[in-house]
């Protein structure tokens, strides 16, 4: 892939009705705007435009057979771009608008660009909450993809600074809303299509497997090794220092990123309280990867709830520094 464009002059804008205007002028002419959702910030484009597409895979120089997640206003929009059965209905009655993205089938008149699929079959839906991504929706009246907005590969942004440091240059704007209220990005199901059917967890998320297992009744079964939705990747989330896990002190070159009894230069809770982890988790890897320290080191975080994503992200982080 080509080296992502640096022409942009990168403006931030505070959210606003002007803000969403110009937001969407930009997208409606083909280009990816920043914008924060209550997963992390995401980098939004027309999904239905493959140019506009092209340019997000661009500016994060994302890898091509990795599909993005598009994001849709309500369910009624959602389903006239995927096709939805039982388990599918239920998970969104239950989770939408919220931080859990579904992979249906893609309708065949659904006129959403290729290379937003990867050329899958299926596609990553996702209905958000936060009002800045619900208001571009709305502006543009389009679906939008928008994967996370940092260079791919990289940690996840959940403050509009991140997004200027990973991608500063490379795009027009910034939407800033303040922190991400969930700080990890959405849970990924792929439904069964019958209601019998196993669904299967993709990536997991702020809603846990638990839920998604008592909502249904049915146990989740595991993905196979194909790439079918965002985050799969193995080296993904990764900083650019390396990366030690379940650290219970720090070596004099690392900082460390303390959770519960662990205390540390950043502490993700603590009191243990892993949804504040969550929220905080992307924050400190930033911070600990802009610190004067050669490596980073985290404590342990519990396999549990939400921390079983935390885990996730910091192992796919740990592979890939």
């Amino acid at each position: 892939m080509s080296t992502p464009n640096t022409a942009f002059q990168t403006q931030t804008f505070p959210y606003g009705a002007a803000a969403i205007a110009k937001a969407a002028g930009l997208i409606l002419a083909g280009q990816p705007v920043a914008v924060p959702t209550e997963t992390v910030y995401g980098l939004a484009a027309d999904a239905t435009n493959p140019i506009a597409v092209a340019a997000i895979y661009a500016a994060k120089g994302r890898p091509s057979f990795n599909p993005l997640i598009v994001h849709v206003a309500d369910v009624s929009a959602a389903e006239q771009i995927g096709v939805f059965g039982e388990q599918a209905r239920a998970l969104a009655a239950a989770y939408w608008p919220g931080p859990l993205t579904l992979v249906v089938p893609l309708r065949a008149d659904a006129g959403i660009a290729t290379l937003a699929t990867a050329g899958l079959k299926t596609i990553a839906l996702r209905v958000p909450a936060h009002r800045a991504m619900q208001a571009l929706l709305a502006a543009t009246g389009k679906p939008l993809a928008a994967p996370s907005a940092n260079a791919s590969g990289s940690i996840s942004p959940t403050r509009a600074a991140h997004v200027r440091r990973s991608l500063g240059g490379r795009i027009a704007m910034i939407i800033d809303d303040g922190a991400t209220p969930a700080g990890i990005e959405s849970t990924i199901i792929m439904p069964g299509r019958a209601f019998g059917e196993h669904p299967r967890m993709l990536r997991p998320g702020p809603v846990s497997s638990a839920e998604i297992e008592s909502l249904l009744g049915l146990p989740l079964g595991n993905p196979d090794s194909q790439i079918v939705a965002p985050g799969q990747l193995a080296s993904h989330y990764a900083p650019a220092k390396p990366l030690r896990l379940n650290a219970t002190r720090a070596a004099p070159d690392e900082w460390l990123i303390g959770f519960g009894d662990v205390g540390g230069n950043d502490t993700l809770s603590a009191s243990g309280d892993l949804i504040e982890a969550a929220a905080r988790l992307f924050d400190y890897l930033h911070h600990a990867d802009a610190s004067d320290r050669a490596r980073i080191a985290v404590a342990p975080v519990p396999m549990e709830g939400i921390g079983v994503a935390i885990n996730d992200r910091l192992g796919r982080a740990a592979h890939g520094s």
